[in-house]
């Protein structure tokens, strides 16, 4: 049964995104233009039958380093930040060339954290994409690493292709490695190692199994995977991880063929604001909560209110994105406030008609309202 859904969303996908890795992508410190190639032609094909493709390219650095005369990747963040800044070029033009073979055009999207956290920005990205997407053009998306820095990074690929999967609002993420999917062991040192065709939940089980899993050249590996998995399903989106070295992944993918590890989605889709919310906002504090006022929100779809809390972290003002939790430390979601953690620490506790007495004024009735709260639990 699990099969056949596998098989009809990949059959319906319309919209897809693919992540290459570092280690599909390069070889010796250089790029692997064979593999280039390959999962060029492969995209040209998909788009060919009518499935808009968003490439999530990693490369640069690896390409970088070799153009420069590095042997390896150096430590220095400023030399980090140039080496990317000449890769770059080098994967770019290499991927134009690819694409040329099958009269495709490419554009190149170099993004920050900064750029999808304003939201003026994060709709404008989406215009672009989808006015390129309109003109059979292929997004070629990476990080812009030569401006990053701590506050406004994604950390790693795979975060930023989930980002981008969700802006998009994609049918699907394709997350293309080194190795078959996920597996119980690290395949490449142990050989009794199992493969795990599907995940349903991500749950702590998972996420030891792929943090021992490490990555080869890029940042990532499968726990930063498993990391985009549960954000993409938490909204309704599947993922699958899939051997980018593999003949004709995508083909077997596509043509709905058992390749790789499927992460299945939750029943429910996200709206898009609310992904935003979810996703792409890094919270700037924590509320705490009661079992009711929790059950009101999962069981209800209710506001929440000042009655509810039961404990404030951090210090945030008006409309800052907060992560609320409940008291055993389950992470419920996140929301956008209508007051700040100072008044919050004031109010919490107090029933509605209370708040006016206590702050001498009442803007709102709750502290965070139903359309800007996104739920993320199971």
């Amino acid at each position: 049964m699990m099969n056949e859904k596998r098989a009809s969303i990949f059959y319906s996908a319309r919209r897809v995104v693919v992540k290459i890795g570092s280690n599909v992508l390069t070889e010796d410190h250089g790029l692997n233009l064979s593999a280039i190639r390959s999962i060029s032609r492969q995209i040209c094909r998909l788009i060919d039958g009518g499935i808009e493709i968003i490439l999530v390219s990693s490369g640069a650095m690896a390409s970088g380093i070799k153009k420069v005369g590095l042997d390896k990747r150096p430590d220095e963040i400023p030399k980090r930040q140039a080496i990317a800044a000449v890769g770059q070029a080098g994967l770019i033009m290499e991927y134009e060339k690819a694409f040329a073979r099958y009269h495709k055009k490419v554009a190149q999207i170099l993004l920050t954290g900064d750029d999808l956290n304003n939201r003026k920005r994060y709709l404008n990205s989406r215009n672009t994409l989808c006015m390129l997407l309109s003109w059979q053009v292929v997004p070629i998306i990476n990080e812009n690493d030569t401006v990053m820095i701590e506050e406004i990074q994604f950390g790693d690929n795979d975060n930023l292709a989930a980002m981008i999967t969700l802006l998009m609002d994609a049918d699907i993420l394709v997350n293309l490695t080194d190795i078959d999917g996920l597996y119980t062991k690290d395949p490449r040192t142990n050989s009794d190692a199992d493969f795990i065709p599907l995940v349903s939940n991500i749950g702590e089980d998972i996420k030891k199994i792929a943090s021992d899993i490490p990555g080869a050249l890029g940042t990532g590996g499968m726990l930063s995977k498993t990391n985009a998995a549960k954000k993409v399903t938490a909204a309704g989106i599947p993922m699958v991880i899939a051997n980018g070295g593999k003949p004709d992944v995508l083909k077997k993918l596509f043509s709905g063929k058992d390749v790789g590890t499927f992460f299945t989605p939750k029943n429910k889709k996200l709206k898009s604001r609310k992904c935003w919310i979810a996703f792409t906002l890094k919270p700037k504090g924590v509320i705490r909560i009661d079992d009711g006022a929790a059950a009101a929100i999962l069981s209800r779809g209710k506001s929440l209110l000042q009655s509810g809390i039961v404990g404030v972290e951090g210090e945030f003002s008006v409309g800052a994105p907060v992560e609320f939790r409940k008291t055993d430390d389950k992470i419920l979601g996140t929301g956008l406030v209508n007051y700040s953690s100072t008044d919050i620490r004031k109010i919490m506790g107090l029933k509605s008609n209370q708040i006016k007495n206590c702050l001498g004024q009442k803007p709102y009735d709750d502290v965070i309202h139903r359309d800007n709260l996104a739920v993320t639990a199971e």
